[in-house]
């Protein structure tokens, strides 16, 4: 599908939600309700059967997607976060806790983004440091002492690259993560709920078992560090999404 094309059914489908939200609050017959719900789901199926891998990655992106602590509200009636690395200090890009799914504990560690650029400056764009990695081995011990099973949401472009985070060990933080977990006895489920890159991605992602949500993507480079380093250009993303699959 051309881009003009899909521009023209995606405003096709934004008239389609006003006209549905319309008849959602009004009293009217439902027959015409259901068929603008039909329309929809076609619609819907026509613009994301043709996707781009780099509007893939576009959509991995999107602001409205949910984030970790949208997914830990809608599942858990009582969500304990727990802080810190108990050596350095805490990371605001990683969310790690207890929590209850249908009266089954869990520990439950995450990547978190902001909505805006206050949110992103303080979750740091999802970007982890040593010390979120250490946070999340600390709680994922503490999940196989008392045989919970672990949850691990993966959304991130990538690990801090930071001056900071190396001086602090951030390879070794990653590998030490990817050597305990190999060996942790309770079960790790992995669920990719945006981007995944590279190290960043892997370091709360080595499981028993991953599954990936619709229009996300999981790799060993960004596509933009890919493009930087086969073709010093960052803008060649689009190509590098491609080469990448």
């Amino acid at each position: 599908m051309s881009k003009k094309k899909r521009r023209i059914v995606e405003k096709s489908l934004k008239d389609l939600d006003f006209e549905i939200e319309k008849l959602s609050n009004s009293e009217s017959d439902n027959t015409k309700l259901n068929k603008l719900i039909d329309e929809r789901k076609e619609l819907e199926k026509e613009i994301f059967s043709d996707l781009s891998s780099w509007e893939t990655v576009q959509l991995a992106r999107h602001p409205n997607r949910p984030y970790t602590l949208d997914y830990i509200n809608a599942w858990c009636d009582n969500f304990t976060e727990l802080h810190g690395d108990k050596a350095f200090a805490d990371d605001n890009a990683v969310i790690a806790g207890i929590g209850i799914i249908d009266n089954m504990k869990v520990a439950i560690i995450g990547q978190q983004k902001g909505r805006n650029t206050k949110e992103n400056i303080f979750r740091n764009f999802g970007m982890m440091k040593p010390e979120g990695y250490r946070k999340a081995l600390r709680v994922m011990k503490l999940a196989e002492k008392f045989k919970l099973p672990i949850v691990t949401l993966i959304d991130t472009p990538g690990a801090d690259p930071g001056i900071g985070a190396e001086e602090r060990g951030q390879g070794y933080a990653i590998a030490n993560n990817l050597f305990e977990m190999a060996s942790i006895k309770t079960q790790i489920l992995s669920i990719v709920i945006g981007e995944g890159a590279s190290g960043g991605a892997l370091g709360i992602g080595l499981c028993d078992k991953m599954i990936m949500l619709e229009h996300t993507w999981f790799s060993v480079i960004s596509p933009e560090g890919c493009a930087s380093i086969l073709w010093k250009d960052s803008s060649k993303a689009p190509e590098a999404a491609e080469s990448l699959k």
